[in-house]
C-alpha cells in the first residue's frame, strides 16, 4: 500500500455530516449569501435569495399538481437558469429528480423517461420537439409553447415562495436518479440519495476551500472556511466562474451544488467559443477555471487566451476524462504559480473519489488525479479481486475500487448489474488505475478499452498520449481491431492540427500517416505499435467531454 496521501493543512483528516436533505444547502446559501448574484445567463442573472423564492415555488407547484415523494421529475434541459430552479425545486417537493442529455434522440430519450418513470418532464423551447410522442403526465416547457405544455415561469409564478414541509429521510430517500453516459454500453440509473448527494458537495467544497461542514442557526447546512488565507486566497462568498459543464452531467451536478454551498457566482455558457469564454473570463475576472479537457485544449489553441488579462485566476480543476500532458504543461506555463488540479470520479460516485491538493503549499503531480477525497477509500486490485484482501502494491496497475459515503446505493432495477459493481460497499469502477509511492493515483485506462495483443495489455491512453505529442496532432484516439489471431490491433483516429496561414500559427504542414505512426512506434515495444492511422475531422465526444470510443470501433466494421 501507498504512504498516506497529504491531506489539507489545518483540517481534520474526516468530516462531521450534516443529516439534512439537498435542498438544506440552497438554503443555507440563500441565507448567507443574499443578494449576491448566483448565476448569470447572456443577460439575465439571479441572485442566491431569488434562487431559493423561485425554487421554493417550484416545489409548491409540483405539490399543487400531486407530485411529491416518490415521484420522478425529469429536466430535459440544456443549462440555463431554470435548470436550477428546477432542479432545487423538485428536490425540496420530496420527488426524486433525474437527468437527461437534451440532445439525445428520440428513441433513447423515452427509453430513459420509460426506464426512470419520470411522471413529470421540465423542457426546452430548442429541444421539446423530441417530446412530442412522448406520454407525459406533466410536461412544462421553457420558453416554447409546446402543445399540451405548461408554461414553465407561470408554473412558477402561480405558487407561493415559502419552504414546503416535507419529511424526508436523507440516507434512504433518493435525490438522483442519474443515467451513466454510456460511452461503453447501455446507460444504467444510478441510485443516489439525498445523504449521497450532500457528503459529496461537502467533501469537494470543504477541500477545495479549506472548510469544515456546519450548521446555521435554522438548521441548515454551510461550511466554515478555517483554512489559512495564503494556503487558499479565494474565500467563500468572492469567487466567480464560469460554466460549460452540462449540469445532466454528474460533474456538472456536482460543480453546481459546491458552487452554492461557497458562494460561488457563475456565468453560464451555451457553447464554446474560444473567444466569447475568454473575454468573459476578463471582463468578470474570474478566480477559477473548470472543464473536461477537451476545453483547455480549445482555449490553448486561441490566441486571446495567450493575451487576455486572467491574472484574476487562481485555480485551474479538470475532471471528466483524463488531461493529455501536453495539455496539463502548457496549462502550468500559462498560469505559473496557479493551483491546477485534475481529479476523478463517476455518477456512481455521486460525482468524484479524488482530487489534486488545492492549498498552494500542496504538490501537485502531472499526470495524476491527486488523492482520494474526505472519507474515501481508493483500491488497486487485480482484475476480479478482492478489495479487502487484494490491494496491489504501488506501481502495479489494476482495477480502481473505490468505498465511501457518496457511493451510489445500486442501479435502478438492474439488481445482477448492481451485484457486478458493488462488493461490500466497494465500487468496482471499471478503470484500470496506479498508485505512486505518496498515493497519488493515475487513471491509465478504461477496463473496458484495455487491448490484448497477444496476451500482452496494451493501454490506449498511452499511446493518445505520445500521438498528442506529435507536431501538426490536434486530437488523436486509439481503439482496437479484432484480429483473430493475434487479439486486437491498435488503431488510431487523428484530428489534424490547422495548416499554417489560417491564423493558428501551426506549421505542420499538414501531417502523414506514416510520419505519425513512425513518431510513435519508435517510442514503444513491438506489441504496442499502432497499425492503422485514420485521419478524422473530429473526436466523437460526449457532452460531458467523454471520448465515446465505442463509435470509433463502429467505424472500423
Amino acid at each position: 500500500m501507498p504512504t498516506s496521501p497529504p491531506r489539507p493543512p489545518g483540517l481534520p483528516t474526516s468530516l462531521r455530516y450534516p443529516d439534512v436533505p439537498v435542498g438544506s444547502l440552497l438554503a443555507g446559501a440563500a441565507r448567507r449569501y443574499g443578494e449576491r448574484v448566483a448565476f448569470r445567463h447572456a443577460d439575465e442573472e439571479i441572485t442566491f435569495r431569488g434562487l431559493w423564492e423561485l425554487a421554493c415555488r417550484f416545489a409548491n407547484a409540483l405539490r399543487q399538481h400531486g407530485v411529491g415523494r416518490g415521484d420522478t421529475v425529469a429536466l430535459h434541459l440544456p443549462n440555463c437558469l431554470a435548470f436550477p430552479v428546477a432542479y432545487y425545486g423538485t428536490l425540496l417537493s420530496g420527488a426524486t429528480f433525474s437527468p437527461v442529455n437534451p440532445l439525445l434522440p428520440p428513441r433513447p430519450l423515452a427509453g430513459q423517461l420509460t426506464d426512470s418513470g419520470a411522471s413529470v418532464v421540465v423542457t426546452h423551447g430548442s429541444v421539446a420537439e423530441a417530446l412530442r410522442h412522448s406520454d407525459i403526465e406533466l410536461l412544462i416547457t421553457v420558453r416554447s409553447g409546446a402543445p399540451g405544455a405548461l408554461d414553465f415561469d407561470r408554473f412558477v409564478a402561480e405558487a407561493p415562495a415559502t419552504r414546503p414541509a416535507v419529511d424526508l429521510t436523507p440516507g434512504t430517500d433518493l435525490a438522483h436518479l442519474g443515467y451513466t453516459g454510456g460511452t461503453t454500453g447501455r446507460s444504467k440509473g444510478v441510485r443516489l440519495t439525498h445523504r449521497n448527494v450532500v457528503v459529496n458537495a461537502l467533501q469537494y467544497t470543504c477541500w477545495s476551500s479549506g472548510s469544515v461542514p456546519a450548521l446555521d442557526g435554522t438548521g441548515d447546512v454551510t461550511v466554515d472556511q478555517i483554512g489559512d488565507e495564503h494556503e487558499w486566497p479565494v474565500r467563500l462568498g468572492t469567487g466567480a466562474t464560469l460554466t460549460l459543464t452540462p449540469w445532466f452531467h454528474a460533474m456538472g451536478l456536482g460543480g453546481l451544488n459546491m458552487g452554492v454551498l461557497s458562494g460561488t457566482s457563475v456565468t453560464i455558457h451555451e457553447r464554446l467559443d474560444p473567444r466569447a469564454y475568454v473575454t468573459d473570463a476578463e471582463r468578470l475576472r474570474v478566480t477559477s477555471l473548470s472543464g473536461a479537457p477537451a476545453l483547455f485544449a480549445a482555449l490553448l489553441r486561441c490566441e486571446d487566451f495567450h493575451t487576455a488579462d486572467l491574472s484574476s485566476v487562481r485555480s485551474l480543476s479538470s475532471g471528466a476524462a483524463p488531461m493529455p500532458r501536453v495539455v496539463a504543461d502548457a496549462l502550468r506555463a500559462r498560469f505559473p504559480g496557479v493551483v491546477i488540479t485534475e481529479g476523478y470520479g463517476l455518477t456512481e460516485a455521486t460525482m468524484g473519489i479524488t482530487t489534486g491538493p488545492t492549498w498552494r503549499s500542496g504538490t501537485r503531480k502531472a499526470g495524476t488525479v491527486g488523492v482520494p477525497i474526505f472519507d474515501t477509500e481508493v483500491r488497486i486490485v487485480p482484475s476480479g479481486g478482492d478489495p479487502e484482501w487484494d490491494a496491489l502494491p504501488p506501481g502495479t496497475p489494476g482495477e480502481v475500487c473505490a468505498r465511501g459515503p457518496q457511493v451510489m446505493g445500486g442501479y435502478h432495477g438492474r439488481d445482477d448489474e448492481t451485484a457486478a459493481v458493488l462488493d461490500r460497499g466497494w465500487l468496482r469502477t471499471g478503470d484500470i488505475g496506479v498508485f505512486d509511492d505518496e498515493g497519488y493515483l493515475s487513471i491509465v485506462d478504461r477496463k473496458k478499452d484495455l487491448l490484448l495483443y497477444k496476451g500482452y495489455n496494451v493501454y490506449p491512453r498511452e499511446l493518445e498520449e505520445l500521438l498528442l505529442a506529435v507536431p501538426g496532432v490536434a486530437s488523436a484516439a486509439v481503439v482496437g481491431r479484432p484480429a483473430p489471431d493475434v487479439g486486437e490491433l491498435p488503431v488510431a483516429f487523428v484530428v489534424r492540427a490547422p495548416r499554417s496561414g489560417d491564423g493558428s500559427g501551426d506549421s505542420s504542414g499538414g501531417v502523414t500517416a506514416e510520419a505519425v505512426l513512425a513518431a510513435v512506434n519508435e517510442q514503444v515495444p513491438p506489441y504496442k505499435r499502432l497499425r492503422e492511422i485514420h485521419f478524422v475531422d473530429a473526436i466523437p465526444v460526449s457532452g460531458a467531454g467523454k471520448v465515446l470510443k465505442r463509435q470509433l470501433r463502429e467505424r472500423l466494421g
